[in-house]
C-alpha cells in the first residue's frame, strides 16, 4: 500500500508511504488521497486531517513514469480529484514536512490551513524547468505570499528553499528538529478536539472566502495550460533528458 491512513483522537492521518521511490505520487495514490479526504470530511468523529510523508521525505512529486502513462482529460484525473478534495475538506488541514517536497509537494501546502517543516526540508516548485506550467492554484497563491519577484525565483526559474525560508514568506507556520516535526503537528491537530467543530469549520469557510472563486478559476487555468504544454516539443525534451539522465537542450525552441 503507498498510501496509509488511520484515525486516532480526532485525527485523521494521510501518510504518503513509497519510501523506495521518495514518495513519488502515482494515479493510484491520488485516487486514495482524494478518497481519504472525502472519509475524512463525512466522518463525525473526526476533528482535524494530518497529512505526512516518510522520515526525511514528504514528497518528490509526480512518478513520471507513471505520469507519462496518463490518459483522459484533467477533470477526470486522480490529480485534480485529489486538489477537489483538498480545497472542499472543510476540516482543518496540517501538514508535517520532513526532507523533499517538490512540485505538488509543494503546492499542496499552499491549501492546508497550518504547516510545519523540519529544519531539513527542502521545497520546489521545478515546473518550468520539466516544460510545464504550475498547478493546484500556485500561480495565484505564491505572488499572494512571496510578492512578485520572490514568486518568480520560486516559480520560473524553480530555485529550490529551505524549511525557514517557507516559514519567513508564509507557506510554512513554524520550523522544527526533525524528529519533532510530526509528533508537534499532532499535538496542534489534536487541539482542534477541545474547539467547537461547527464554528471551526465555518470559520475556515470565511477565512478562505475571498479568494474562493479566483482559488478554482486559476486551477482551471493552470490545468489548461498544463495539457497544452504536455503535448509539446519541450515537454518532450524535457522528460526524454530525465529519463535518460542528461541535461535538455531547449536551444532548438523559440
Amino acid at each position: 500500500m503507498t498510501i496509509k491512513t488511520a484515525v486516532f483522537n480526532g485525527v485523521y492521518t494521510i501518510e504518503m508511504a513509497r519510501p523506495e521511490k521518495k514518495n513519488a505520487l502515482t494515479v493510484e495514490m491520488y485516487g486514495q488521497m482524494a478518497q481519504a479526504l472525502a472519509a475524512a470530511t463525512a466522518d463525525g468523529a473526526v476533528r482535524s486531517v494530518l497529512i505526512t510523508g516518510q522520515p526525511g521525505i514528504f514528497t518528490s512529486g509526480n512518478d513520471l513514469e507513471d505520469f507519462m502513462k496518463r490518459t483522459g482529460t484533467v477533470a477526470e484525473s486522480t490529480g485534480f480529484q485529489f486538489m477537489k478534495a483538498l480545497t472542499a475538506c472543510d476540516k482543518p488541514v496540517l501538514a508535517a514536512v520532513t526532507g523533499a517536497a517538490i512540485g505538488i509537494g509543494t503546492t499542496m501546502l499552499l491549501h492546508c490551513d497550518l504547516v510545519y517543516v523540519s529544519d531539513e526540508a527542502r521545497l520546489a516548485m521545478p515546473f518550468v524547468s520539466l516544460g510545464l506550467v504550475p498547478e493546484f492554484a500556485s500561480t495565484l497563491l505564491v505572488p499572494q505570499l512571496m510578492g512578485a519577484r520572490k514568486a518568480a525565483e520560486k516559480i520560473l526559474l524553480g530555485d529550490p528553499f529551505t524549511g525557514q525560508d517557507a516559514v519567513d514568506c508564509g507557506i510554512a507556520n513554524a520550523v522544527l528538529p526533525a524528529t519533532e516535526v510530526v509528533n508537534h503537528a499532532r499535538r496542534v491537530a489534536e487541539r482542534f478536539n477541545a474547539l467547537p467543530p461547527a464554528a471551526v469549520r465555518q470559520t475556515k469557510a470565511l477565512l478562505r472566502r475571498a479568494n474562493a472563486d479566483s482559488v478554482m478559476a486559476a486551477i482551471a487555468a493552470e490545468n489548461d495550460a498544463f495539457m497544452s504544454c504536455l503535448a509539446s516539443p519541450e515537454a518532450r525534451e524535457a522528460f526524454s533528458a530525465f529519463f535518460q539522465k542528461r541535461k535538455p537542450d531547449f536551444s532548438q525552441f523559440s
